[in-house]
C-alpha cells in the first residue's frame, strides 16, 4: 500500500495510542516503537508524524525526533481521510454482520483486512471485534486473525429456531423449579416500557436486540435449569446476525413490547400456565412475521 493511502489511518493509530496510553507533553515518540506496533515501515511513521506536526499535535526536534506536542487527553480524534465524520461502532458492527452473511468473508479474516475494508486504526477495530466475541459469533486466533463462528444462515435453519425457542421456552416456564425473580421482572418491565414508549423509533438493531434477548433469557433463567439457558443462549447467538440483516417494522415493536408485558403480568398473578401458553404462541407469532424476511 502506497504510503500516501496509509498516512491518514496511520496519524489516527497514534492518535489513539497516545490517548489510551495517558501519554503527556513532551513524550517521546520513537519511529520504530510505533513502526513495530503497527505493523508497518518506518516510512509511513514517518509521514504520518508530519502530518501530525502541521496540526500541532506533535513537534520535530533535530537529531532526537518526534516528542508530543499536547496531552493526549486533549487530543480531537481525527476524522478519515475524506474528511467526513467518522462512522459509529454500531454502523461499523453492522456493516461486519452484513458483510458475514452475505460471504463476503471467508471463515478467517486477518485485522489487517478487516482494517483496510472498513478504514479503521486498529485499536478501534479491536474494541468492536472483541464486542462481537463476547456476542459468541468471532473469536480470536493466534497472531492477528479472527475466526467467524457458526451461525443460522438459511430461511430454513431461522424457522427451525423461532419453533426450538418456542418450545425450550414454553416448557422452561412450565417447570416445577420455575422461580419468578422480581428484581429481573422489575428491569424487564422497565426496559419494555421504555423500548414500547418511543423507544423503538430510535434504538439500534443492537439495542432492540439485545432488550428482547435479554428479556427471554432471564425467563428461562427463572427455571433454574442450566440446561434450558444454555441452549437458549446458544440459539440467540447463532440467529442474532439474521435478526441484524432483516429490515426492523417499528411500527410492530409496541405490539410486541406489550405482549411482553402481559407475560410479565401473567406470571406475577400466579397464572404461570396461561403466561407460558401465551409465550409459545407470543414466539411462533414472531417467527411466522419475521421468517418470510430472512
Amino acid at each position: 500500500m502506497a504510503r500516501n493511502s496509509l498516512s491518514p489511518r496511520i496519524s489516527t493509530e497514534i492518535i489513539e495510542f497516545v490517548k489510551s496510553t495517558a501519554m503527556r507533553k513532551g513524550d517521546h515518540l520513537p519511529l520504530q516503537m510505533l513502526a513495530d506496533n503497527f505493523r508497518v515501515s518506518r516510512a509511513p511513521i514517518m509521514s504520518a508524524l508530519q502530518k501530525l506536526e502541521e496540526k500541532g499535535i506533535v513537534r520535530a526536534e533535530p537529531n532526537r525526533g518526534y516528542f508530543l506536542a499536547v496531552n493526549g487527553d486533549a487530543i480531537d480524534d481525527l476524522g478519515p481521510a475524506d474528511g467526513k465524520a467518522a462512522e459509529g461502532d454500531d454502523a461499523i458492527y453492522l456493516r461486519i454482520a452484513d458483510d458475514r452473511l452475505s460471504g463476503k468473508f471467508a471463515e478467517r479474516v486477518s485485522e489487517n483486512e478487516l482494517m483496510r475494508i472498513y478504514e479503521v486504526p486498529r485499536t478501534r477495530l479491536l474494541k468492536i471485534l472483541h464486542r462481537i466475541a463476547d456476542e459468541g459469533w468471532i473469536e480470536r486466533l493466534p497472531g492477528n486473525g479472527w475466526s467467524f463462528k457458526q451461525t443460522l444462515m438459511s430461511k430454513k435453519s431461522y424457522e427451525e429456531g423461532y419453533v426450538f425457542r418456542a418450545v425450550i421456552e414454553q416448557q422452561a416456564m412450565l417447570l416445577p423449579t420455575f422461580q419468578s425473580d422480581a428484581d429481573g421482572f422489575r428491569r424487564a418491565r422497565d426496559t419494555q416500557t421504555e423500548l414500547g414508549n418511543g423507544g423503538h423509533e430510535h434504538w439500534s438493531r443492537a439495542e432492540i436486540f439485545k432488550a428482547n434477548n435479554d428479556f427471554h433469557e432471564m425467563l428461562v433463567a427463572c427455571s433454574g435449569n442450566e440446561f434450558f439457558l444454555d441452549a437458549i443462549k446458544r440459539i440467540n447467538r447463532l440467529r442474532r446476525l439474521l435478526e441484524y440483516q432483516i429490515t426492523i417494522d417499528r411500527s410492530r415493536l409496541p405490539k410486541q413490547t406489550a405482549e411482553h408485558l402481559h407475560i410479565l403480568d401473567l406470571l406475577e398473578s400466579d397464572r404461570r400456565s396461561e403466561a407460558a401458553a401465551f409465550l409459545y404462541t407470543h414466539i411462533m407469532g414472531a417467527g411466522r412475521i419475521k421468517t418470510p424476511k430472512v
